[in-house]
């Protein structure tokens, strides 16, 4: 694992790319779909695209963790996702709130950038506590 600056920096600029992919898949759904609940479906679709990619940057860089297997790694990520349901109502409960005391998209973009910076935060906690844990004969290859 690297150092707490490096990590700091290494996790700002993965949270950053997944925040510009999350809010840029929203703004593409948005912009492409007009039914109804096109901004909680939006939302979710802007989850769906950041998850599986913060997931195998943190992995690697973050973390320093390998996978044993195909098998483990599903479980991994299963677990991952898990830790990411509440850090999740976080971020989509601040987005949904502003969008509806402003009823604004670029409120509730900024809705969802602050959202995703406080449930990154949690979610690094609950990963390094709960997910990437090492079993005492584990070391990275």
């Amino acid at each position: 694992m690297a150092s707490g600056v490096g990590i700091a920096l290494l996790y700002s600029l993965f949270a950053a790319l997944s925040t510009a992919l999350n809010i840029g898949a929203q703004m593409v759904f948005v912009h492409a779909y007009r039914g109804p609940y096109v901004i909680e479906a939006s939302i979710l679709v802007g989850t769906a695209v950041g998850l599986p990619l913060r997931y195998l940057l943190e992995k690697r860089y973050i973390f320093s963790f390998k996978s044993r297997n195909v098998a483990h790694d599903s479980r991994l990520f299963v677990l991952y996702s898990l830790m990411s349901v509440f850090t999740t109502g976080v971020f989509w409960g601040m987005e949904y709130a502003f969008h509806a005391i402003f009823a604004a998209d670029a409120m509730r973009y900024l809705g969802a950038v602050l959202g995703l910076g406080a449930g990154f935060y949690a979610k690094y906690q609950l990963d390094k506590k709960y997910v990437f844990v090492r079993q005492p004969c584990e070391v990275l290859a």
